[in-house]
């Protein structure tokens, strides 16, 4: 896990001997696009509005901010998985189990990481792993948006 560069990319590699890297780092994309989203509004929204010329989301965008745009992008972003067959939550991964959440949260721990922490467009130190990951993670494994906690 020491090359991760990003929430959905560095949660990833705990996961690579039940999963692709590039299936999880798609899982994960789903539920960091809910905690990023107050820090890369206009990213968020211009990705959500592919997803809505596609059909994916119905919603008027511009009249969301914060952690409701991510919801509904990150929404959207479930609906196309679902229209192509690919998992929405770790749940869905053949194999998983709470001790694939223990291994990434360990390994996000490691010293060697913290500039990753830091480098997210939310940024989190080692010791904010347990408070803002876990939860991520937590939604990730049961598809439940309310989990995940937003740092002010």
């Amino acid at each position: 896990m020491i090359c991760g560069t990003n929430g959905a990319h560095l949660s990833s590699y705990s996961l690579v001997d039940i999963s692709s890297h590039g299936r999880a780092c798609g899982i994960m994309n789903i539920y960091y696009t809910v905690f990023f989203a107050p820090a890369i509004e206009e990213k968020v929204r211009f990705f959500g509005n592919l997803l809505k010329e596609k059909g994916f989301i119905s919603s008027n965008l511009n009249q969301l901010h914060g952690k409701d745009l991510g919801i509904e992008v990150a929404g959207g972003l479930i609906q196309f998985y679902k229209s192509i067959n690919f998992p929405t939550k770790l749940s869905d991964l053949p194999g998983f189990n709470d001790q694939y959440i223990e291994r990434t949260l360990q390994a996000a721990k490691d010293p060697q990481l913290e500039m990753k922490l830091k480098s997210l467009p939310v940024q989190i130190n080692a010791s904010e792993v347990d408070e803002y990951m876990a939860p991520i993670l937590e939604a990730a494994n049961t598809g439940n948006f309310d989990l995940i906690k937003m740092k002010l």
